[in-house]
């Protein structure tokens, strides 16, 4: 008897998502001793891909072919916008989060990224073009996010000692349901072609991010 894998266990069984989900970084950022300042480099970085996402988003939904497809996306960005109360908003949260734990608002904004973060975010812009690169990002994305937030979360407390990041919170609180649509937006009836697409497209997402945490890896110093 032949099982056929869904693009969804095709995507889960890419060693390109099994080698990002076991990044040093990931896997020592439990045991590092960070300072305030590596920290900061952190935290400034994502400030990038986080700012540009829902951008990413509202450019998927509008090149999607189904309204399925749209609906759950927009959910997704419906979210990451604050849902109508921009103070909702993930950026928004964000920044105050990082200044409570006495970061600069200004330098975590306004630092200038790395090659390796520039080129992420030039990632997302250029796959948000077409549906199959969109889906493959936005899976690759939500399937990993919780994971990449709480290693920036457990930095920050590490190097801060604040325990309550209401960032951190709003992710475990929503991205189960982001993960959720993620999958759902996955498209029906595709062809071959269209299921390698959206393949290719995720592996070069999972690339741009072990990109990202191999230059704050070296950065910061964490390792196993």
């Amino acid at each position: 008897m032949t099982t056929t894998l869904t693009v969804g266990d095709r995507l889960d069984a890419s060693p390109v998502y099994q080698r990002f989900r076991e990044h040093r970084f990931f896997a020592g950022v439990d045991n590092a001793e960070l300072t305030k300042e590596q920290a900061t480099i952190l935290i400034e970085q994502w400030w990038h891909p986080l700012h540009y996402f829902p951008t990413f988003l509202a450019r998927c939904v509008s090149v999607l072919p189904d309204i399925a497809a749209k609906s759950a996306i927009t959910r997704i960005l419906n979210q990451e916008a604050g849902g109508g109360k921009a103070a909702r908003a993930h950026e928004v949260i964000y920044v105050d989060s990082m200044r409570k734990c006495g970061f600069d608002a200004e330098r975590v904004t306004g630092t200038a990224p790395y090659p390796e973060t520039a080129a992420l975010v030039e990632g997302y812009r250029r796959t948000s073009e077409a549906p199959e690169s969109a889906l493959g990002s936005i899976f690759a994305t939500e399937n990993t996010d919780l994971l990449m937030v709480s290693s920036i979360g457990k930095a920050v407390e590490h190097a801060t000692g604040v325990t309550d990041n209401a960032w951190v919170t709003i992710h475990v609180q929503q991205e189960p349901d982001h993960v959720d649509q993620a999958n759902h937006a996955l498209l029906t009836g595709m062809t071959a072609e269209q299921e390698d697409l959206v393949l290719r497209s995720a592996d070069e997402m999972w690339e741009l991010w072990t990109a990202f945490f191999d230059r704050l890896a070296t950065e910061t110093g964490v390792r196993v």
